[in-house]
């Protein structure tokens, strides 16, 4: 279901990442952006004022169009079309469907469950995915309301019974519009008694982890990992250390070491390859790639050249009785 005639070309090795350390390190300007940080965001009532001010954000957003299709995505994670099986993926801040709409698009025998905390970005990622080219895709898509940063994804993407038993046979169910009952896929629309889905093949963290406060990361790693089937992947992506918008940032803007506020009150962490391995190890993920993705991009209109960095990284969660 790929756009046909159509190649996709991406670089991510226009310059080297330890060249704009260096460079970064060496100039006094950028200083503030090195000093340890001792105030922390953890409390409770700063994480809720994070959830607002991404809702207010999507709101002011409703057009959809601050988000472009994330094109690049399977060239970077072409494991999301690589089995012939049905696969069921998770999105975990899915915004305005920019993630979920390629992979819909690519796979006709994928199911895409996607959460955000903002019901205005859930509206628009189904309007988006009901107003593109291949309407058999609104029947693969199901997006539901979450705060992940201070909520548990819930037990019919995968109970905890099954977690316990290490399920990983393949469900063909869906839960219906309740989230209680749920609706047998690929037949007779009737309910069926059933605990849950049976886990996931794919989890994708495009861009999410950073908007959330530092102190809360560990806690939705953990839940990624708890709905993953064994042997399942996590798909990362997500600003990196020294990428040209963290330098942009001015030293009031700073509210933790690497994590910034915007003016609108949403937040931005920037990642090490280390604070990243750090994080996915911790939760008990083995690393299968990790590393800098490093884009020169260039402003026509100014001439300005800008040096944008992401991380890119790939988890598994362990297949039961590995060693």
């Amino acid at each position: 279901m790929a756009e046909e005639g159509k190649v996709v070309r991406y670089f991510s090795r226009d310059f080297e990442w330890e060249e704009l350390r260096d460079e970064v390190e060496r100039n006094p300007k950028f200083g503030y952006h090195l000093f340890p940080f001792s105030l922390s965001l953890s409390s409770s009532s700063q994480v809720a004022a994070d959830a607002e001010a991404w809702r207010s954000f999507h709101r002011r957003h409703s057009t959809g169009l601050f988000f472009k299709e994330r094109r690049y995505l399977l060239k970077e994670f072409p494991e999301l079309t690589a089995l012939n099986d049905s696969i069921h993926v998770l999105e975990v801040g899915c915004g305005n469907g920019s993630t979920s709409l390629p992979i819909l698009r690519a796979k006709q025998n994928v199911i895409v469950y996607a959460c955000d905390c903002s019901q205005d970005a859930l509206d628009k990622a189904g309007e988006m995915v009901a107003s593109s080219n291949f309407p058999s895709i609104k029947r693969q898509f199901y997006p539901f309301l979450l705060d992940f940063s201070v909520n548990r994804f819930p037990d019919w993407l995968l109970c905890t019974a099954c977690q316990k038993s290490s399920l990983e046979k393949q469900s063909l169910f869906t839960p219906d519009a309740s989230g209680k009952a749920f609706i047998r896929l690929n037949g007779p629309s009737f309910l069926e008694a059933k605990c849950c889905i049976g886990g996931m093949d794919y989890v994708t963290l495009i861009f999410t982890l950073s908007a959330i406060t530092f102190q809360r990361m560990s806690f939705v790693i953990a839940e990624c990992m708890a709905v993953l089937k064994p042997g399942g992947l996590l798909l990362f992506r997500d600003y990196g250390l020294y990428d040209m918008t963290m330098l942009r940032f001015p030293p009031e803007q700073r509210v933790g070491f690497r994590e910034y506020m915007r003016s609108d009150g949403t937040l931005s962490y920037f990642f090490s390859l280390d604070i990243v391995r750090k994080l996915f190890l911790g939760a008990g993920f083995i690393e299968l790639e990790l590393e800098y993705c490093c884009v020169l991009s260039v402003n026509h209109r100014s001439g300005k050249k800008m040096k944008r960095v992401w991380v890119h990284g790939k988890f598994q969660k362990p297949i039961v009785g590995s060693s």
